[in-house]
């Protein structure tokens, strides 16, 4: 019997969606569109339709805020394969196709290559184009997936389909791929029919697909076979190797393979779908009030028409402004006009260039066993909310330059100190000296909450010597 296995790609940084998605923790771990992340609806779209357990491609920085998404969402990958460096789509799916190889799928088996910050709001159909993509792959052929154009999208490449493919109803070959076009040509092709936008999904024989692969970016197909040859477990990731992987050339699955091949076939599809590449996108697809706002947070609103307004931290309150955007976030403040919002770009290298943390941290920072955000600092002190998750610990760790007190605010704490061991309830508290040897852990089933407040001559993150650490980390 033949086995689709979902390939989420999740490598992007999705900087158009600034000042929310950064680069350490980006678009398709937010939840954007609704209560879950991006990534976990992907997962969970797919494992809907009846589909294997997802093979997740990532980028090795998250993975363990997307190895807890995954927990959270009832989702056990079948593989998180950690991509040491990125190198685009074609080596990521050809890691996912050697890996697929490598534990014994047939060449019958496939690769449902899916982007994880899509969003699909018609699963229903959704899992009826995933079927008729199907059929056409068990001809041998490498499936696109077309979205029906409703409007002349010029941030999109368009496919031309071309005759009916036989035996996969629904499928035609590929007639063309035509990279962004113009306005002009966007409203012709529009007007003429038979164009589809280029989802970036794809369906794959496993076996076509890496003689394809091979036969067209054969540099793609030896680094990515190498890379997984040499691959190394690391807890429940398995590691790409650095040097072999980083020798791919940064293609796209399009242009290394669906361009060159004689196999393409589409299958266009109306799925409600949306690639979310900038906060206009978050409008179009958002649930607009009587005035044609989309709000999220605590948001007031007045004599304000056709914007979108996400308030992350605090109250945000507008008045007379008309087709904008707003996000307030702790550290950063974004107002574009909703026009302009796919330049937010520009910013995100401004700050890069000028070495600010903005463009790539969160206030909140994510970590393996949970997170902390900074709450107020200031001349020799610093001050943190952390959040343990259940059944996780730091490190067993010291510090050279600063002491710590801890005041447990939620859940009940386990705390090492030194030779002791004590249980922090609520409104309990301890303190950790300069040197001494400490860990927090939460041994319950809700979260533990702590206000650290950090004092001494440096407090920076690098003022950490781990003993001991659950996670692999030096």
């Amino acid at each position: 019997m033949t086995t689709i296995h979902p390939v989420i790609l999740s490598g992007g940084s999705g900087t158009r969606l600034w000042p929310l998605s950064r680069e350490h923790f980006p678009k398709q771990l937010l939840p954007l569109a609704g209560e879950r992340s991006m990534i976990q609806e992907t997962a969970l779209r797919a494992r809907d339709a009846g589909l294997a357990a997802p093979i997740v491609v990532c980028n090795a920085e998250h993975r363990f805020a997307i190895a807890e998404q995954m927990r959270e969402a009832g989702i056990a990958p079948a593989a998180l394969l950690l991509e040491p460096v990125a190198r685009n789509t074609a080596a990521a799916v050809a890691a996912a196709a050697a890996h697929l190889a490598a534990a014994g799928a047939g060449d019958e088996d496939m690769l449902l290559v899916l982007p994880s910050d899509h969003v699909i709001l018609d699963r229903p159909a959704f899992a009826a184009a995933v079927a008729r993509a199907a059929t056409a792959a068990r001809l041998g052929r490498l499936v696109t997936f077309g979205i029906q154009p409703t409007t002349p999208e010029t941030g999109y490449g368009y496919i031309r389909e071309g005759a009916a493919l036989p035996g996969a109803p629904g499928a035609h070959e590929v007639a063309r791929f035509v990279e962004k076009p113009d306005l002009p040509t966007a409203q012709a092709y529009l007007a003429e029919g038979g164009w589809s936008w280029n989802s970036g999904m794809f369906l794959f024989p496993c076996g076509a697909f890496r003689e394809e692969l091979a036969r067209h970016a054969p540099g793609v197909a030896q680094a990515a076979d190498e890379a997984v040859a040499r691959a190394a477990r690391d807890l429940d990731f398995v590691r790409l190797d650095r040097e072999a992987f980083a020798a791919a050339p940064s293609i796209s699955i399009d242009y290394a393979v669906m361009e060159k091949t004689r196999l393409a076939a589409v299958v266009p599809a109306s799925l409600g779908w949306s690639d979310v590449g900038s906060w206009s996108a978050l409008w179009d697809i958002g649930a607009r009030d009587a005035d044609g706002n989309v709000a999220q947070g605590d948001v007031l609103a007045e004599r304000t028409r056709g914007s979108y307004l996400r308030a992350e931290h605090g109250l945000l309150a507008t008045v007379g402004i008309e087709d904008t955007i707003v996000v307030a976030l702790k550290d950063a403040v974004l107002v574009a006009a909703r026009d302009e919002a796919q330049h937010v770009k520009a910013i995100v290298d401004r700050l890069r260039k000028a070495g600010r943390p903005e463009a790539s941290t969160h206030p909140r920072v994510f970590r393996p066993w949970g997170s902390y955000e900074t709450v107020d600092r200031g001349e020799r002190f610093q001050v943190k909310r952390i959040i343990v998750n259940p059944g996780q610990r730091i490190s067993l760790q010291k510090h050279a330059r600063r002491a710590e007190h801890w005041v447990c605010v939620q859940g009940v704490a386990r705390v090492t100190r030194g030779e002791d061991v004590l249980v922090l309830r609520e409104n309990m508290s301890t303190y950790i000296p300069v040197g001494c040897v400490h860990r927090l852990e939460n041994p319950g089933s809700e979260p533990v909450h702590i206000i650290e407040v950090q004092s001494g001559d440096y407090l920076g993150e690098d003022d950490i010597v781990r003993i001991e650490d659950s996670y692999g980390r030096s």
